[in-house]
């Protein structure tokens, strides 16, 4: 649990700092980029003595997915759909999260699925803001592919850790941003563009973006994942969002709904309550 608050918070406080500094450079790049230099963080700690070849590329499979197909994903939804559309048709997550591991499990956790269907409550209570909401069907489609991928890289790895405990971490991550890398980079060799420069500002939010939110970050969260039920990891995919509202609230000047925030952290809180409830 104390990783996933930690990263909620990291992402959170992203939100803030990366607002619009990306804007204008080809998403698949952007993608690209990030996983790339989360790879090189953790090429040093890759250690494949005792890996078989079908759980190394299990792994590398997991990332592609997880990382590489959700970034892509993410990013082309932004060319169909307004921002606050993306925002509120990513809050499906922790529903994913939870039916693909009952579906994997073939059991069905109705406390879950209770406490899943509060969290995106809770954060549609201060995502919803009365705009207009006109989505295409492609849009729509892109953004729960995204969900769908991170939440199947999610399960999937804790399901893996579950099978072979005596992994460790740090020394196999680099394989699934391995994946996320060649996916992407495939990608954006087929479909992308490379821009010809970037802005020193550009360049040290790409450098963030990849080290700390995308190269750290998804490291824990998936630390994480494997550490608590599934129930509390579906609720937290959403933590983030009333989080990073409070970030840009008290940290970037930004204004907010006090009722809705307070109403949405209070849902989120009873989510958790109920996914941690034995």
């Amino acid at each position: 649990m104390p990783y996933l608050i930690a990263v909620s918070l990291l992402w959170a406080f992203s939100f803030g700092l990366t607002k619009g500094l990306t804007a204008g450079i080809d998403g698949t790049f952007v993608a690209a980029a990030r996983v790339g230099l989360a790879l090189l963080v953790f090429l040093p700690f890759l250690r494949c003595k005792g890996l078989t070849w079908r759980t190394g590329f299990a792994l590398s499979a997991l990332g592609g997915v997880q990382f590489g197909v959700m970034y892509l994903a993410y990013n082309a939804s932004f060319l169909l759909l307004q921002a606050h559309e993306v925002a509120l048709f990513t809050l499906t997550t922790p529903i994913l999260v939870t039916l693909l591991a009952d579906a994997l499990d073939r059991t069905f956790r109705v406390r879950a699925l209770a406490a899943a269907l509060l969290a995106v409550i809770g954060t549609a209570v201060i995502v919803f803001q009365g705009k207009e909401i006109r989505p295409t069907l492609i849009g729509l489609l892109l953004v729960q592919l995204s969900n769908l991928a991170f939440a199947i890289g999610q399960v999937g790895y804790k399901r893996l850790r579950t099978k072979h405990p005596a992994l460790r971490d740090r020394e196999i991550f680099a394989l699934l941003y391995a994946g996320a890398f060649v996916f992407t980079l495939l990608a954006l060799l087929i479909r992308g563009s490379i821009p010809p420069s970037l802005t020193s500002t550009q360049i040290t939010t790409l450098l963030y973006l990849g080290i700390i939110s995308s190269g750290v970050g998804f490291f824990l969260w998936n630390r994480g994942a494997t550490l608590v039920a599934t129930g509390t990891l579906a609720v937290m995919n959403n933590a983030k969002i009333p989080l990073a509202v409070m970030c840009s609230l008290l940290f970037f000047g930004e204004s907010a709904d006090l009722l809705r925030l307070l109403a949405s952290l209070i849902l989120m809180g009873a989510a958790v309550w109920l996914a941690e409830k034995r």
